[in-house]
């Protein structure tokens, strides 16, 4: 067992887990934090136009205003995605709102989209150079009517349109009243084409919710087709809560290593149902580096991380990149599009 995981975990474990988050955050944006490094060529891929230097990011809500933008590549990721960013500033919900589940090495999050506003997000990451690629979240502000959904989104896609590789719809969070309707076709178009309204060629993305019925994500592969988004994300957190060991779960979107089975199958059906130009990014329950080959191998061309590198620690990144190679070298694959979609 690692120092994080034998001493500095524990510690930070007796204080309130939104409290620490706030203090990591603070201190990463300070730049004096890093981990060491893991890079191998067989690692780089182009996808969308937009180079990756590895196919691990960190999932969007961890830094949620672009605080520490300029600092993730020091801790290897391959790219970061900000957000959720609404267009309006908003609180979030009441505190407590972000809980550990040790014993089900997981995370209970209702923060309720809780950010600075896509106008002060944009004041602030204005003039900062990430080495890796940054992609940005949206969600709709809470007191936006569901109706007027796709102006919420177009405003903050316009002022943050130019610090962005890529956009993610965010209609999948189960902390905002009503979002997860606006994953319905009719509404989902209507978000899509206000959107491109502002910029028909930048690349989109879906985030879908891991319980929605197949039935129900097939209607959202199907816009995502029609509607030439650049491909989907799966998956958000889960209101399940099927298997778990702790007794006492609150109310919220449940993450890490209890997402990890349902997150895969979702990957194994979007990569047998989406046309192959499809970039598909899988997030949920990667802990490992055994965790992100197999999430690869189901379909996924890129993969994030949240929960995995609460408990893993600064040095997760460079971790899973050096399992994954591991795994590719053990099983004699020799690149990302040989490893991709090969799970049958």
């Amino acid at each position: 067992m690692n120092l994080y995981a034998s001493l500095v975990r524990k510690l930070l474990f007796r204080v309130d887990a939104e409290r620490v988050h706030n203090m990591a955050l603070s201190l990463i944006s300070t730049g004096l934090l890093g981990a060491w490094k893991f890079r191998h060529r067989a690692l780089e891929q182009e996808l969308f136009g937009v180079k990756f230097p590895n196919p691990l990011g960190l999932a969007a809500g961890f830094d949620k205003n672009g605080t520490a933008l300029g600092h993730w590549h020091h801790f290897g990721f391959g790219f970061v995605e900000l957000g959720t960013v609404t267009a309006l500033a908003q609180p979030g919900n009441p505190k407590p709102r972000l809980f550990r589940l040790p014993d089900d090495v997981a995370l209970v999050n209702r923060m309720g989209f809780n950010n600075h506003g896509a106008e002060a997000v944009a004041s602030r990451i204005r003039g900062i150079h990430s080495p890796i690629p940054v992609g940005i979240n949206l969600g709709k502000s809470k007191i936006t009517p569901l109706d007027e959904a796709p102006n919420d989104y177009r405003t903050s896609f316009r002022l943050l349109r130019e610090f962005g590789a890529y956009f993610v719809i965010n209609v999948s969070s189960p902390n905002t009243p009503g979002l997860r309707d606006l994953q319905e076709r009719g509404p989902l178009e209507e978000i899509i084409a206000a959107i491109k309204q502002v910029d028909p060629l930048m690349p989109l993305f879906v985030k879908v919710a891991p319980d929605l019925e197949f039935s129900a994500l097939d209607e959202v592969i199907d816009v995502a087709h029609t509607s030439n988004l650049a491909g989907l994300i799966a998956t958000n957190t889960t209101i399940s809560r099927d298997g778990l060991r702790s007794r006492e779960v609150p109310e919220g979107g449940l993450s890490g290593l209890p997402l990890r089975d349902k997150a895969q199958s979702f990957m194994v059906h979007l990569r047998k149902s989406c046309n192959p130009e499809k970039v598909l990014i899988g997030v949920g329950g990667i802990m490992n580096g055994r965790d992100l080959y197999d999430r690869i191998a189901a379909g996924a061309h890129l993969c994030q991380t949240y929960t995995g590198w609460v408990y893993g620690g600064p040095n997760t990144a460079p971790k899973m990149l050096r399992g994954l190679m591991d795994h590719m070298r053990a099983e004699g694959v020799r690149s990302l599009s040989e490893l991709r979609g090969s799970t049958q």
